[in-house]
């Protein structure tokens, strides 16, 4: 039993290395290059899911087709972007361990201050999300950003109880792309 307990430490231990170190440089940007409102969209990408990813691209496509420019970047890549030339932050991050992402939670912290900023949270989870999206939710607002939505989206809980047709990603992504049509119109309004 001992060795059975050493061995999950273990790969628990090698797991959290893996998924815990910064992915590679990414970026996309979406929309109107001369909105009165530009949007990052901060994630890291996840070495065996790319949930964020897609999450962050169906939410920036949205943000494009209503008129706003978008900026996905991965967070190696937003480290080499001068943060305040964006209008509204939207971090993304993954749950590992219970909170969210170093990667993320790293990058929000070495900004000196979000400057009371407009932020989006993003919450992405297997499915148990709640203590990560808390964490997330307290970090922002301890940088001084201003949270005007957060949320969570799910891998593998589903994120339809009443949807069963489709796989669960699918889901997602129609909720994320039905949530950044009602952010759009709101950082319209902001602006």
């Amino acid at each position: 039993m001992l060795y059975t307990i050493i061995i999950i430490v273990i790969g628990w231990i090698a797991l959290t290395i893996i998924v815990e170190r910064t992915g590679p440089k990414e970026s996309w940007t979406y929309g109107n290059q001369n909105s009165v409102a530009k949007v990052i969209l901060v994630y890291d990408p996840d070495p065996f899911f790319n949930l964020d990813e897609q999450v962050c691209k169906a939410f920036a496509q949205v943000l494009g087709e209503n008129g706003l420019q978008a900026s996905v970047v991965s967070v190696a890549a937003a480290r080499e972007i001068q943060l305040s030339s964006f209008d509204v932050y939207v971090f993304c991050a993954n749950t590992y361990n219970w909170g969210p992402d170093l990667a993320v939670s790293n990058y929000i912290r070495e900004q000196k201050t979000l400057n009371n900023t407009p932020v989006i949270a993003i919450t992405l989870g297997a499915g148990s999300t709640t203590l990560s999206q808390q964490r997330l939710e307290q970090l922002i607002v301890n940088q001084d950003g201003k949270i005007i939505d957060s949320r969570s989206v799910w891998l593998l809980r589903p994120n339809d109880e009443n949807e069963r047709k489709h796989s669960n990603v699918q889901i997602a992504l129609l909720n994320v792309r039905t949530w950044a049509t009602s952010m759009a119109q709101e950082i319209h309004n902001v602006h």
